[in-house]
């Protein structure tokens, strides 16, 4: 039954990947670049373009990387060009940086919690004017305008966020019973990072260790926290997992050019696999790394036996087959259902002509 569950979630899960999401010039995870104006297909029917004000750090990055100054307002700018030969709707969001559960900096997806290090939010500093969601003319173009007004408090670090750009999709004026209607997404996010005052020395911090699960895969989750206002990129990470009952060693990790945004959390994926997670008490080792600094953490931590039963539960890793296994004979399900639904449609309409 738990299998079953399972390959439903996975099944569902593909269908909503339908729903494709095309980000086109995001800007990089450390903000060196982001969307410029390009000539686009029109698939994708628009592009954006930064209009680059004096306090510029490097004029030559089409981001937003300022220079600021607290108290400091100003507005800034960016251009929508549609490309098609119809009106367009674009909405427009300002995003607060964070680390994924990927170890990438996140300019596209909000997340529902931030750091306690984090004072000053990029979507709370800068504020879009006007509309969120803006109607282009054909061919044409419109200006959207933000104001950012920094905190009157000393800022010392950088600001990190992005402005979004999402085209919104004609809404579905009729249906076909029986029929699924597929929306494709086409989005920008042009990079947001502002600094002012003294940028200081990266500072990582290991929080609390806790058995979870990422993409059906169990496994222990050590938070390393950035707690301080600054980029910290290409980082190496290793860990080891063992247990303190017996001394073995569970899980050894590795993971390459993570990069933590200012003031956030990356909860560190340490999958167990083919080992279920067994209550009892753990340690974790933890080494983090780039070419300027080194940080080492040892931790001390505990897998209650209600946690152990919940994500070997939930977990695929028991099942002998892969998630993408799972996809793939789910998109097969789906297409099999699809041709049965045709030949049935004919059956009928071959019938009715008889």
């Amino acid at each position: 039954m738990q299998l079953l569950k399972r390959i439903m979630v996975i099944v569902g899960t593909l269908i909503l990947g339908l729903q494709v999401s095309s980000v086109s010039g995001l800007a990089a995870s450390n903000a060196s670049s982001s969307s410029s104006k390009t000539t686009q297909s029109n698939d994708i029917g628009f592009s954006v373009a930064a209009k680059i004000p004096n306090n510029q750090i490097d004029q030559h990055n089409s981001y937003f990387d300022l220079k600021m100054t607290r108290g400091r307002q100003q507005q800034i700018q960016t251009t929508i060009y549609n490309v098609t030969n119809a009106d367009i709707k674009v909405q427009t969001a300002i995003h607060t940086a964070y680390t994924n559960g990927n170890g990438i900096i996140e300019y596209v997806t909000p997340t529902k919690s931030y750091d306690p290090s984090l004072k000053y939010r990029m979507d709370q500093i800068t504020k879009i004017q006007g509309p969120t969601t803006i109607t282009i003319p054909a061919n044409g173009s419109k200006v959207v305008t933000a104001t950012v007004t920094m905190p009157k408090q000393a800022v010392n670090g950088v600001i990190l966020g992005g402005w979004y750009f999402k085209r919104v999709a004609n809404k579905v004026t009729g249906s076909v019973k029986g029929s699924m209607n597929i929306a494709n997404q086409y989005s920008y996010v042009i990079g947001l990072k502002y600094t002012a005052g003294i940028v200081p020395q990266p500072q990582l911090k290991l929080d609390t260790i806790t058995a979870g699960m990422q993409n059906y895969r169990r496994g222990v989750f050590p938070q390393l926290r950035n707690v301080t206002a600054v980029i910290v990129p290409k980082l190496t990470i290793t860990a080891r997992l063992t247990s303190k009952n017996s001394g073995k060693v569970i899980k050894n990790f590795t993971q390459k050019n993570v990069q933590l945004a200012p003031n956030s959390v990356y909860k560190v994926p340490i999958l167990t696999g083919t080992n279920r997670l067994q209550a009892g008490s753990y340690h974790v080792r933890l080494v983090a790394k780039n070419t300027d600094h080194r940080w080492v953490f040892d931790k001390d931590f505990v897998i209650s036996t209600a946690a152990a039963d919940k994500y070997n539960q939930a977990s695929v890793d028991d099942s002998g087959m892969s998630v993408g296994w799972f996809i793939l004979f789910g998109a097969l399900g789906m297409l099999i259902i699809g041709l049965i639904g045709l030949l049935i449609f004919f059956w009928i309409k071959k019938r009715r002509r008889a």
